[in-house]
């Protein structure tokens, strides 16, 4: 086996430059122009059900909301023309104006609105109130087509009846700050939102249509989940809320509007989210266009085609922390060269401290900290990256590590564990110049993992 040290600089910066064509591969993999132009002419696999209703279809009104929503309506409106009778993006603010199709055989007038992620704020909530009009505005001969993905939840904010988006934001910093999962989180803003949990399909007219075309960030693609399933039965309930908020330790700190909200729920006073027996979710199709799998195998390919013997590990699920310790145990144990190991999924944060950060950056520093002891003098580099470009509220996609970071980091007098302890992640990574910068990407299915080992 080589060792870190002892290989050439040109060698190490080989292994670095590797990393980001691989995670370069995994995010084109994903690109959203790209997968939603296969899946809209029925060239993804299980894709005919969805193309096949959107080509019968008299006329076509689309929404495009999420991360990945400027490229998914420009693929769309470039397939279908002049078929496309009106459109409205929701995107993140800061994300690119869209290039759409600008001549007579497309003469849709889309609207497109930016508004705030991770957190909502009150563009936010101009982007959930168009969202619901236009729903409205939906003729029963016109098919909806909803472009949806990760992002979406924060990005169209409709607070439920009596609730304000102050309390919303409230609770849903709340639990990001606990670390809570998706589906916990999901399940409690369903439940104050007047769109999420099959709210935009309630909004519809009753007889009309909806097919959801989605680029997932969700593991296991779950329809509820994803977006917090604005067009999808929702199986969870005011009382599953409660629970959440109580399990979480934060039913006492939440807002008093916003308790008295779920107990009228929990008792059956307020209506619940849309459910499977609903004749509405007959008329309703999704589909998966790309997801974290597309992205992971994106990233195998790219390292198969470089002379790297691929390794998948199971999903990236759990603490921050305790899976990146996990992964440099196991990367420590390959003994054969030229070993590329890739995962992707979705880790959590507990937040403790007061640092910069997000969930990649940290379960990068959790195994630098690992490889130190596990691995030293290896020739190994590691990449946990977001495939969105961004990690947290910073403008770094990640960061890469290696058995000699740790010592790195104190020849310049900063201390990793302290770093980690405080989720501060990023000033350490920003100061060895190990940050993964990459800008917004478009695409968001979640986060890569890729470790070169004896290279």
């Amino acid at each position: 086996m080589g060792s870190e040290t002892d290989t050439a600089g040109g060698s190490r910066s080989r292994a670095r430059a590797d990393l980001m064509r691989i995670f370069a591969a995994a995010v084109a993999a994903v690109e959203p122009r790209r997968v939603v132009a296969r899946a809209l002419a029925g060239a993804t696999p299980g894709s005919g059900a969805i193309a096949e209703a959107i080509a019968h279809a008299p006329a076509v009104r689309m929404l495009a909301a999420g991360k990945s929503a400027i490229g998914m309506a420009a693929a769309i409106a470039e397939e279908l023309g002049p078929r496309l009778g009106s459109g409205l993006i929701i995107a993140p603010i800061g994300a690119a104006s869209p290039t759409m199709p600008n001549d007579a055989a497309n003469p849709a007038p889309v609207r497109t609105i930016h508004a705030a992620h991770p957190l909502p704020d009150a563009s936010s909530a101009v982007a959930g109130r168009a969202a619901l009009e236009f729903a409205a505005s939906i003729r029963p001969d016109e098919l909806f087509l909803l472009a949806l993905s990760g992002g979406a939840s924060a990005l169209m904010a409709a607070p439920a009846a009596d609730l304000t988006l102050a309390d919303k934001i409230a609770v849903t910093a709340a639990l990001m700050r606990v670390g809570a999962t998706i589906r916990e989180l999901n399940a409690v803003r369903k439940h104050l939102s007047a769109i999420k949990g099959g709210g935009l399909l309630r909004a519809l007219p009753a007889s009309a249509r909806a097919a959801t075309l989605v680029i997932s960030d969700v593991p296991g693609n779950d329809f509820a989940t994803i977006g917090s399933g604005p067009t999808a039965a929702d199986p969870t309930t005011y009382a599953d809320a409660i629970g959440v908020l109580k399990r979480r330790k934060l039913w006492g700190r939440a807002p008093e509007p916003v308790r008295a909200y779920l107990e009228r729920g929990a008792a059956g006073e307020i209506a619940e989210t849309l459910k499977s027996g609903d004749p509405r979710c007959a008329r309703a199709l999704h589909f998966i266009a790309a997801d974290n799998r597309t992205a992971v195998a994106g990233a195998a390919e790219a390292a198969a085609a470089r002379g790297y013997r691929v390794e998948r590990e199971g999903d990236l699920a759990g603490e921050a922390d305790d899976l990146g310790r996990a992964l440099a145990r196991r990367v420590a144990a390959i003994e054969t060269p030229r070993v590329c190991v890739v995962a992707g999924g979705e880790p959590v944060v507990t937040v403790r401290g007061a640092g910069r950060g997000g969930r990649a950056q940290q379960g990068a520093l959790a195994m630098a900290l690992e490889l130190a002891a596990a691995a030293p003098g290896r020739a190994l580099f590691a990449m946990f990256a977001g495939t969105d470009g961004i990690d947290g509220p910073t403008d770094a996609a990640g960061a890469i590590v290696a058995p000699t970071t740790v010592a790195r980091a104190a020849e310049a007098h900063l201390d990793p564990a302290a770093a980690l302890a405080r989720n501060d992640a990023y000033t350490l990574f920003d100061a060895l110049g190990d940050l993964v910068i990459t800008g917004a990407t478009g695409a968001n299915v979640a986060d890569i993992f890729v470790a070169l080992v004896n290279y």
